[in-house]
């Protein structure tokens, strides 16, 4: 299997681009191919000719330093797009800095009709969070031009804030991670969800286990569904009974629950609702091992939010 590091750069128009059409616009492809041993095997860049903005946003211009004139010859998306997945080969894994670039690339490939990369959630290495976990706290996401510098990458030829170039960064950091018992923490990109029942996720990590749910039409649902609200150790994977009932602090965009294992102590869940592309609300749920002084915490700002 390779890796298939992605970087995209992007322009936007003036004005809040309407409901079916993307917000960023992509200009230019760059991606690194990693094999199995993380050699660098590969490389591809490619300008996109524009079709829906035909002015490049002051800031865009500014960061990538690029102007129309630059892309009046590039090839539309469609055909660059095909050739880059075409250029993926069989069996690749994205690896991307941040959260960001493969929800507007499946954007920008709706928005052409083009065939999706999948049916539901896309598996993904967030670059800058395996960072974070291996060299920071784990919860700190610094900017790759940060990482780049502190890690002494930095090389006179490789332009920052164009395609290649910051793939070609990102690649680098990501061949620095000595810990790769951090592949674990595999992400999910959800511009799809599931599908259905038997295809929503639920996946185990060291400490904690993510649950990504089907979509559904009403939120009234979702916190009315058993599947979504019960709570199991995430080691035993016994039903928990809850010490502290779900509650929402932010009138139901986070909800929080504790419940307790006999064997294995207490557990907090953490419930995130969400909204797809075709208004459908979905969970993305999180359980993970606490103690008693989180617990605590939880529950006085229940009481403090029920007051």
């Amino acid at each position: 299997m390779n890796y298939i590091v992605l970087d995209l750069e992007w322009n936007q128009g003036s004005r809040p681009a309407p409901k079916d059409v993307p917000t960023f616009e992509i200009i230019e492809i760059g991606a690194v191919k990693l094999d199995e041993q993380f050699h660098i095997v590969d490389t591809f860049q490619s300008l996109i000719k524009p079709q829906i903005y035909n002015t490049m946003h002051k800031i865009t211009a500014e960061l990538v330093n690029l102007d129309m004139d630059d892309l009046g010859d590039a090839e539309d998306f469609t055909k660059v797009a095909a050739e880059f997945l075409n250029w993926c080969g069989e069996e690749y894994l994205f690896c991307i800095w941040g959260v960001q670039d493969l929800t507007e690339f499946q954007k920008n490939m709706d928005y052409y009709h083009m065939k999706p990369l999948s049916k539901g959630p896309l598996k993904y290495y967030d670059i800058q969070k395996l960072y974070s976990l291996a060299c920071e706290d784990g919860k700190a996401r610094a900017s790759l031009s940060h990482v780049v510098e502190e890690e002494n990458l930095v090389e006179e030829e490789v332009e920052f804030h164009r395609a290649l170039g910051d793939a070609y960064y990102t690649a680098r950091i990501f061949q620095r991670i000595q810990n790769r018992d951090l592949l674990e923490r595999i992400s999910f990109d959800t511009y799809r969800v599931p599908i259905s029942k038997k295809e929503q996720i639920l996946w185990k990590f060291d400490n904690y286990t993510k649950f990504i749910s089907e979509g559904y039409d009403e939120k009234s649902e979702l916190m009315a569904n058993k599947n979504i609200t019960s709570v199991r150790c995430i080691y035993c994977e016994k039903a928990l009974r809850k010490k502290i009932r779900w509650y929402t602090p932010n009138n139901g965009k986070h909800y929080y629950t504790v419940a307790k294992c006999s064997e294995h102590g207490l557990m907090k869940g953490k419930i995130r609702v969400r909204k797809t592309k075709d208004d459908k609300y979905y969970v993305v749920k999180t359980v993970k091992h606490i103690k008693e002084e989180e617990a605590q915490f939880i529950l006085s700002k229940k009481r403090k939010n029920e007051a």
